[in-house]
């Protein structure tokens, strides 16, 4: 009996030990699948150097295009507009006579065809603007009838602008910028979108999240990027030096590529910048007006760190510089908005864009 005990005891021991070797070398599989996949993060040679092109009330002109050229984009986002004046009204408006022209789609396909003759590739995007002010992140409607409206009328308006992205062969298409609760709590909704969009766009797709809030975010299954407005907060500082905008990065940077690894997809920068001002990277998104401090040498230093942090990792696509304006006098040493025109910062883009042209 004791026999048999010290037989069942070895027994169950080797059987505990054979699943433990069983676990072992599943790991061991798992960690190499893993290896693997990074390889396969690899996703292009050439990464995108793109601006994100600010709609206007006029065409886009030669005199526009030599200004864009100077800082050596290979890419340019364009981003009509949809409307909703609140959320108890929940159709969007679109492609309307008071819209500017670089909102809608005659704007939109003049664009186009002048980006494009320029061997500049283009992403379209999109854009919803609530009239009160809501954050479009926080869109959401009281009732099942309400909801269904906003689906079919924003379901029409992408649609639209898919159509306009086959037509021209556009290469990427965002399907939506900064939706996350439409995105999160109609997941139906948007599989069912992304099917209909394959169905007509042979090109590739991203969703636009905001920065808090793209590690919530399922879709990116479905997509070719995983898109991130990029305004990451890197520092509390007036006045941060290089060394603290690194140290800034790299949480962020961490979740960025265990995202794009998770899901097997690139991530890509549907818009990254930083406004010409102290405290600029305490928060990047603030976009309000005030008596700011200004500081250039700040939004210039910023971006040099953000190219030097992202541009050389194989999960990396590439971003589009928020953001770009066709009058050629824009920005300037008294602005401290976002756009880098007439300032340091645009030599910065041009010395980077350049070196990853081709």
């Amino acid at each position: 009996m004791g026999r048999m005990t010290r037989n069942g005891l070895e027994m169950s021991f080797n059987i505990s030990r054979k699943f433990q070797m069983i676990k072992i070398f599943k790991c061991i599989c798992l960690i190499f699948f893993i290896t693997a996949c990074s390889g396969k993060l690899e996703f292009a040679a050439k990464k995108i150097n793109g601006l994100s092109l600010e709609a206007s009330r006029d065409s886009l002109t030669e005199k526009n295009i030599k200004g864009i050229l100077e800082v050596n984009p290979n890419a340019i986002a364009l981003m009509p507009y949809a409307f909703l004046s609140d959320t108890k009204n929940p159709g969007l408006y679109f492609n309307t006579s008071r819209q500017w022209f670089g909102e809608r789609v005659e704007g939109i396909e003049q664009a186009i065809f002048l980006l494009q003759s320029k061997d500049l590739q283009i992403m379209l995007k999109p854009h919803l603007w609530v009239r009160n002010g809501q954050f479009t992140g926080d869109i959401n409607f009281s009732s099942e009838e309400d909801w269904g409206k906003f689906e079919d009328s924003y379901k029409e308006y992408i649609l639209l602008y898919v159509h306009i992205a086959e037509k021209h062969k556009v290469e990427i298409f965002c399907i939506g910028t900064e939706l996350y609760n439409f995105v999160v709590t109609r997941p139906e909704f948007w599989k069912d979108l992304i099917l209909e969009i394959r169905k007509n766009y042979s090109g590739k797709l991203v969703y636009a999240e905001n920065w808090d809030k793209v590690d919530q975010i399922m879709i990116w299954e479905d997509l070719d990027y995983v898109g991130v407005d990029a305004y990451f907060p890197l520092s509390s500082e007036a006045v941060p030096s290089k060394e603290a905008i690194k140290s800034g990065w790299k949480k962020h940077k961490s979740t960025l590529r265990d995202l794009s690894l998770e899901f097997q997809k690139p991530i890509l920068f549907t818009e990254y910048g930083y406004r010409s001002m102290d405290y600029a990277l305490k928060e990047p998104w603030l976009s309000k007006r005030g008596n700011f401090i200004l500081n250039h040498n700040l939004q210039a230093r910023a971006l040099q760190v953000l190219y030097e942090e992202f541009w050389d990792e194989n999960w990396f696509v590439g971003g589009f510089l928020w953001k770009w304006h066709q009058n050629e006098n824009a920005g300037g040493i008294e602005s401290d908005r976002f756009t880098p025109q007439n300032k340091p910062a645009k030599n910065v883009v041009q010395d980077h864009y350049g070196k990853f042209r081709n």
